[in-house]
C-alpha cells in the first residue's frame, strides 16, 4: 500500500498558493506548526509581504504595482516603516507662507495645505507644498465673494478634497436658508460629479431655527453637516443640534438625518467623523456608531460605547483617504487600512485649561463588536482599556495622526517655553521594524482623569501597545520661532512655524511684528 500523500509533500509553489488564502495571523500560526512550513514563508516574498502590509496595518492600492518585483516591494515597505525611528527632524526644506495663522482654519493633507480665513472670506490652495521631482505644484486664491457666489449670503465652513477635485462651502442666503455649494478646486465650473451644483437641507421643522455654528465635512462619496441651532421655544434644551448626511453624487437631498438636543447647562460638546465609506462615528459624552450604507433612511445605530466619564471629546480625524491627487494614487502602492486606524479624542474642562486628556484609540474596536451592542450600550471597562492609550498634556501641546502613526509636539523646559517632538506607532510590526531604535511600550499606563466640570473621575488603566521615538535633537523656542502646528502622512513631517520678527528700538528688540510664516517639510 502507498503511503497517503501529506500537505507538507506538495510542491513548494502550491505550499505558497494555499498559503497565501490565510490571514497574517494564520500565516505565522503555520510558520510555528513545524521547520518545513517556516522554512516555506522564509523562502516566500509572497507570504512575507502579505503579512507585512497586514503587520503594518495597509491595504494595497489595485494596479500600482508596475512591474516592481514582490521582493523589492516587501524591502521598500520594510525600509520605510525603518526609516520613521531614525528620522532627521534637522533635514528639511521650508516653504514660505503668507497668512496661515491667521485663518481659520488651515491643515496639511496629502502634501496639500488648505486655509480659510473667514473674517475676511477668502481661501487658498496649494496643490503640493513641495512637489516631488514626478510632481507640479499649483496654487489657487479665492478672493472675497468668490467662495460662493450668491448674493447675500455668509459663509459657515468649507472643506477642501483633491482627491475628488472637490470643495464645498456650507452658506446661509439671505432668507436664512442653508446650502452647500459644491465646485471643482482648479475652476469655477460645476463639479462632473456632483449630482447638482447645490446640496438641500431636508424641508422639516428645523430648518426654521437660526444655525449658529456649522461644521462641514467629507469622506468619498459622502458629506455630512453638523449644525447647532438656536430657539427659544426649547427652554429646557441650551443647545439642538442637527447632523444631515448627503451621497453627492448621487443626489442633491437627502434622508439620512440625526437630530438631538444637549441638555440646559450640560458641559457635553457635538463632533463626528467618517469611518470608512458606510459608517460614521457621532461623538457627544459617548461614541454612538451608525451604519449610512442605506442613504434613504435615518443612520441605523449599530453601537454605542460609553466613555468612562462625562467629557467635552473634540475628534482628530486621519486624513489618510483625502488630499491625494489622482496622481499620487496612482504611485502609491497601499493606503492605511480603514479598520485598523487610530482615532485621537482630546478632552478638556470648562474650568480648567491647563492640560487636555487624549485618547488614542484604535478603530478596530469599530468594526469588531456583537452587533446585538445596539440594543445595550458597550462600558468602557469592555472596550477601551485594551483599545486604547490615554495622556495627559499641557493645555498648548500639538498633536496629529496618519493611520497607525501619532505625532506629538509637547511642552518642555521653563514655563513650558519649548517644545520637542515625540513620534508613536502604534502598528503590530513596529516592534520588528524599529531594529533596535526607539522605546517599546507594552506594559499598562495608569492615569487620573477629569470630567467635563473639572472633578476628578479617577484614574483610568489603558494598554494598547506601540514604539515611542523622542525626536531630542531639536527644540523648538517659541520665543523666536513658535510652532504653530504639525501634520504627518505616509512621506513626511510637516512643521507650521511662525519666525517673530521684533521691532528694533535703540538697537534692542521690543514688541514683536506680524509673524512670518513657514512650513518645514521632512522627508522619510
Amino acid at each position: 500500500m502507498k503511503p497517503e500523500a501529506g500537505f507538507l509533500s506538495l510542491a513548494e509553489e502550491l505550499l505558497f498558493y494555499i498559503l497565501s488564502f490565510l490571514s497574517c495571523r494564520d500565516i505565522l500560526r503555520c510558520t510555528s506548526v513545524c521547520k518545513a512550513l517556516r522554512q516555506t514563508y522564509m523562502s516566500s516574498s509572497e507570504l512575507q509581504y502579505i503579512v507585512e502590509m497586514s503587520g503594518q496595518w495597509l491595504l494595497p492600492v489595485p494596479n500600482t504595482e508596475n512591474g516592481i518585483p514582490v521582493s523589492t516591494r516587501l524591502q521598500l515597505l520594510r525600509d520605510k516603516a525603518h526609516a520613521w525611528f531614525k528620522i532627521d527632524i534637522h533635514s528639511f526644506e521650508t516653504v514660505l507662507i503668507k497668512g496661515v495663522t491667521q485663518s481659520r482654519k488651515f491643515f496639511v493633507a496629502g502634501g496639500h495645505l488648505y486655509m480659510w480665513n473667514a473674517l475676511e472670506d477668502t481661501a487658498k490652495a496649494i496643490f503640493p507644498i513641495l512637489p516631488k521631482p514626478s510632481q507640479q505644484s499649483f496654487q489657487r486664491d479665492w478672493p472675497p465673494g468668490t467662495l460662493c457666489s450668491a448674493p447675500h449670503s455668509y459663509n459657515l465652513d468649507m472643506f477642501m478634497d483633491p482627491a475628488q477635485n472637490l470643495i464645498a462651502v456650507v452658506y446661509v442666503a439671505d432668507h436664512g436658508t442653508v446650502y452647500i455649494h459644491l465646485g471643482t478646486l482648479d475652476g469655477d465650473d460645476v463639479h462632473p460629479q456632483a449630482a447638482g451644483q447645490r446640496l438641500f437641507l431636508s424641508d422639516d421643522s428645523y430648518n426654521s431655527l437660526e444655525t449658529i455654528r456649522a461644521k462641514l465635512k467629507g469622506f468619498g462619496r459622502h458629506i455630512a453637516l453638523w449644525r447647532r441651532l438656536g430657539d427659544d421655544n426649547w427652554a429646557s434644551l441650551e443647545e439642538v443640534w442637527q447632523l444631515q448626511i448627503w451621497d453627492w453624487q448621487n443626489s442633491t437631498t437627502s434622508s439620512s438625518i440625526l437630530n438631538g438636543g444637549v441638555p440646559h447647562q450640560s458641559n457635553t460638546t457635538i463632533d463626528f467623523c467618517f469611518l470608512g465609506n458606510n459608517r460614521l462615528l457621532a461623538i457627544t459624552d459617548n461614541l454612538k456608531l451608525y451604519s449610512i450604507e442605506d442613504m434613504s433612511q435615518t443612520p441605523e445605530l449599530l453601537a454605542c460605547f460609553l466613555m468612562p466619564v462625562s467629557l467635552m471629546l473634540r475628534c482628530l480625524l486621519p486624513t489618510d483617504d483625502i488630499g491625494h491627487s489622482s496622481q499620487q494614487a496612482q504611485q502609491r502602492m497601499y493606503t492605511s487600512d480603514p479598520t485598523h486606524r487610530l482615532l485621537c479624542l482630546t478632552a478638556s474642562s470648562r474650568t480648567s485649561f491647563s492640560s487636555s486628556q487624549v485618547f488614542i484609540i484604535s478603530t478596530r474596536i469599530f468594526f469588531h463588536f456583537d452587533r446585538m451592542a445596539a440594543a445595550t450600550p458597550i462600558p468602557w471597562e469592555h472596550w477601551g482599556p485594551s483599545n486604547s492609550r490615554i495622556f495627559r498634556h499641557p493645555y498648548h501641546f500639538k498633536i496629529h495622526i496618519s493611520g497607525n502613526q501619532v505625532l506629538q509636539a509637547l511642552p518642555v523646559g521653563m514655563r513650558n517655553s519649548e517644545s520637542i517632538l515625540h513620534l508613536m506607532d502604534f502598528s503590530p510590526l513596529a516592534v520588528t521594524n524599529r531594529r533596535g531604535l526607539g522605546r517599546v511600550v507594552k506594559e499598562p499606563s495608569t492615569i487620573d482623569i477629569s470630567d467635563s466640570t473639572g472633578r476628578s473621575g479617577g484614574s483610568l488603566t489603558t494598554s494598547l501597545p506601540y514604539v515611542q521615538v523622542v525626536l531630542l535633537n531639536r527644540k523648538f523656542n517659541s520665543a523666536n520661532s513658535e510652532l504653530q502646528d504639525i501634520w504627518i502622512d505616509r512621506d513626511r513631517i510637516y512643521m507650521l512655524i511662525a519666525d517673530v520678527e521684533r521691532e528694533m528700538f535703540g538697537g534692542d528688540p521690543i514688541s514683536p511684528l506680524r509673524p512670518i510664516d513657514k512650513i518645514e517639510v521632512v522627508d522619510v
